[in-house]
């Protein structure tokens, strides 16, 4: 993780700058990496929370330039909330992901939810954001929320296009899916689509840059599976509930981090039992026989 301080500037490439807001947590890494889009004009780019000390460092860096657009990768508490004073000293309307409130049953793994998200206009694939010399194209990417988008800079250095990856791809950790809302099926789907393109670096909302984009999204799809097949192993052993699975998978996990870890197993549970492969009775989880089910 390259030194950075909160609220203040830094120039990634020529359209390109980030300002870290000031909530770090085991969640966000140092923060939220807010990015700003363009030269004369602007879009700014999940602004983050709403406190007055970021608020102010926002409007700084903005220094005066129109905002064309307010954009939103999704409506957790540290990415949105900033949009609506945002708005008020700018004029720019709030752009980006449908509104989505929903409470994810049991540990509350990140942020939750902005209530009071209100878009003026929402995007869906393929529509995009324009200011002086770039656009910003939404890119679905479900799975760590069902409303979660990417954003593409096709204007990027070098002619080579940027992937602003909110959350679904993150430069530090993998990124958290959270049943009901979170997916992994659909978060799954949504790396398989990344591998189709050809970004040259990815910009996520917490940690550095990724440079080698392709890499880093065929790794941590590779990891997902990796873990189904775990799970799979395990329950073709023996029934099991999810606590003593996460005591047999994450050996040697701080106990503070297994609520975590169970909602990520749950996740991948409920995509086994949609295919068919695992059941559940009571909290109990078991690998599904065919042979005995017909």
């Amino acid at each position: 993780m390259s030194e950075q301080l909160p609220g203040v500037p830094e120039q990634l490439e020529p359209l390109v700058s980030r300002l870290l807001a000031p909530n770090p947590s085991p969640f966000t890494s140092t923060g939220t990496q807010v990015h700003l889009v363009g030269t004369t004009d602007l879009a700014v780019i999940d602004p983050g929370p709403d406190t007055p000390a970021h608020i102010d460092a926002l409007i700084a860096a903005i220094a005066g330039r129109p905002v064309r657009a307010i954009v939103i990768t999704h409506t957790h508490g540290d990415h949105s909330p900033a949009s609506r004073p945002l708005a008020a000293a700018t004029g720019a309307p709030i752009v980006g992901c449908a509104p989505l409130a929903r409470d994810d049953a049991g540990f509350r793994l990140d942020a939750s939810f902005d209530h009071d998200y209100a878009p003026d206009i929402v995007l869906a694939e393929g529509e995009s954001v324009t200011g002086d010399g770039w656009t910003l194209t939404a890119l679905a990417t479900p799975g760590h929320t069902s409303n979660h988008l990417a954003f593409a800079l096709p204007e990027a250095q070098d002619g080579a296009g940027a992937l602003f990856t909110g959350d679904h791809v993150m430069g530090w950790s993998t990124s958290i899916v959270s049943p009901p809302d979170g997916d992994m099926a659909a978060y799954m789907a949504s790396l398989e689509k990344l591998l189709h393109r050809a970004d040259r670096i990815y910009y996520p909302a917490h940690g550095d840059p990724v440079e080698n984009p392709q890499r880093l999204a065929r790794g941590m799809l590779g990891h997902r599976k990796q873990r189904e097949g775990q799970i799979l192993r395990l329950l073709r052993t023996a029934p099991a509930t999810i606590p003593a699975m996460v005591a047999r998978l994450y050996l040697g996990l701080d106990p503070r981090l297994f609520p975590a870890a169970e909602r990520s197993v749950l996740a991948h549970l409920i995509d086994l039992r949609d295919r068919d492969l695992v059941i559940e009775n009571e909290q109990v989880w078991s690998s599904f026989d065919r042979s005995e089910a017909s």
